[in-house]
């Protein structure tokens, strides 16, 4: 039974899913103005985590991670460059996809970019003013805090204690310090979309609530991100979110703790601030990955290099393992003894550990006492039999690849997957060129076609057709 923590109740509930075996999974994406740095690798890798262990524990998860691609930090960052706000957008967006490849975190199910939906986001707020929940002062719509009632259920912040310490808005047409912008109105030089209000661009809190509606519905299961969003964006969200649809919003809320770097908050102005490619240009992704896993993602995380260093070291015994592996599951498929050992006490406690709020420092403790244990029986043993170490690769695949990420056993499955993938190709190039000496062109063409769509470009040349495969 998976139990988790839920920041919206502030208890550990059993995690029931509105339409199992399905699940639908938010979390809050990067705003691509710049390279992302290891505090925001800390709550992507983790999130990850968690969606891998739901598919694990066999739910079909649907992931959704947004991309803020119009943003004052972008607009900012292309008036320093002297580039449109859009090309900026796209390096950064580039640098994220190359970055979380490198650290082995799973492609989400939908990336949805702020500019890609903005009828979305217009059909929210138009739904929101005419509810008497925003109101439209001179192009820029604001969201009336004072209009739900329940605003502050997520962080525990009470409004009256919020109006008395905000400070004075430099933005007077606001009805209260606390309300925040649906719409900006757009100034001279910026991009804008035009709307009812006049020309202008979304405010940030209102693209997550109408990406994450669009793609997994107006109540939803998980919406996870780090501590630093629960006030005021994850706030906002729901007050939004619930006064739009008039439903809630979303059922289990999780947060990742603040990551520090030798004890002091990251900072650009202390010296101490780390992109995650400049971490991964000293250590491995897998390293990464087992040096977070090794801490309760709710929990803070102390980042020093001398752990990092620790976590390659820990790995060295699971790439020892995968090496004997790899050179004996081969040596005996007909002869030798199979070892006695439980295999099935390991996959518990290992399940044990992630249902419990997904207690990734548990479970790694289960998987490196699985190490110990095999390495004893192989020490101890002579001549064991294919199967034993069939059943090591299969038990490691399955968790501390396929969930945690730290090891991978798919560089040879891939080759062989990528030569049968070739050899069928050259299969459909034969049968198509039959086709058309056939004068069958209405097959040959849909070959073609087919082909274009799984992204296998074919190229007739006088030498005979080749083919290119798009990544």
């Amino acid at each position: 039974m998976l139990k988790l923590y839920n920041t919206l109740t502030k208890q550990i509930v059993e995690f029931a899913p509105i339409n199992p075996p399905n699940v639908g999974m938010y979390i809050c994406g990067p705003t691509v103005y710049d390279y992302f740095h290891i505090g925001n690798a800390r709550t992507f890798i983790m999130a990850d985590i968690i969606r891998r262990y739901l598919e694990y524990k066999k739910y079909n998860v649907t992931y959704v991670m947004n991309l803020t691609d119009i943003d004052d930090k972008i607009i900012k960052k292309s008036i320093e460059e002297k580039v449109p706000a859009s090309k900026v957008a796209k390096k950064y967006s580039e640098a994220f996809f190359e970055d979380i490849k490198r650290l082995k975190i799973k492609p989400a199910t939908f990336y949805p970019k702020a500019t890609d939906n903005i009828d979305e986001i217009l059909r929210m707020i138009k739904a929101l003013v005419d509810n008497g929940a925003a109101y439209n002062v001179d192009g820029n719509v604001f969201y009336n805090v004072s209009s739900f009632k329940t605003y502050g259920k997520l962080s525990g912040k009470k409004i009256d204690e919020l109006e008395s310490g905000a400070r004075v808005e430099v933005m007077e047409e606001k009805q209260n310090p606390l309300d925040f912008a649906l719409w900006k109105k757009s100034k001279e030089g910026e991009p804008f979309w035009k709307s009812e209000w006049g020309n202008g661009r979304p405010g940030w809190h209102i693209e997550c609530s109408a990406m994450s509606c669009k793609h997994l519905g107006e109540t939803f299961d998980i919406h996870a991100g780090g501590n630093d969003l629960i006030f005021p964006h994850h706030e906002n969200e729901i007050a939004q979110s619930e006064a739009s649809n008039k439903k809630p919003f979303v059922k289990y809320w999780l947060h990742f703790g603040f990551l520090n770097i030798n004890k002091e908050k990251m900072s650009k102005s202390l010296g101490n601030f780390f992109t995650a490619r400049e971490v991964l240009a000293k250590y491995s992704a897998e390293a990464i990955r087992l040096f977070f896993s090794m801490a309760h993602y709710r929990g803070p995380v102390d980042f020093t290099a001398e752990l990092l260093d620790a976590a390659e070291k820990g790995l060295e015994k699971l790439k020892n393992l995968h090496s004997t592996i790899d050179s004996a599951i081969n040596k005996n498929k007909s002869g030798g003894t199979i070892p006695e050992f439980d295999f099935k006490v390991f996959e518990n406690r290992f399940s044990e550990a992630m249902d419990d709020d997904f207690n990734s420092p548990q479970a790694v403790a289960v998987i490196f006492d699985f190490v110990k244990e095999v390495n004893r029986i192989i020490a101890e043993k002579e001549n064991i039999h294919s199967d034993f170490y069939v059943n090591v690769k299969e038990f490691l695949a399955n968790t501390a690849q396929n969930v945690l990420g730290i090891i991978s056993f798919e560089e040879k499955v891939l080759k062989q997957d990528s030569l049968l993938e070739n050899e069928l190709i050259k299969l459909l190039i034969e049968i198509r060129l039959k086709a058309k000496l056939d004068k069958n062109f209405q097959l040959a063409d849909e070959i073609r076609k087919k082909l274009e769509t799984l992204g296998i470009t074919l190229k007739d040349t006088k030498e005979g057709t080749d083919f290119i495969k798009r990544q």
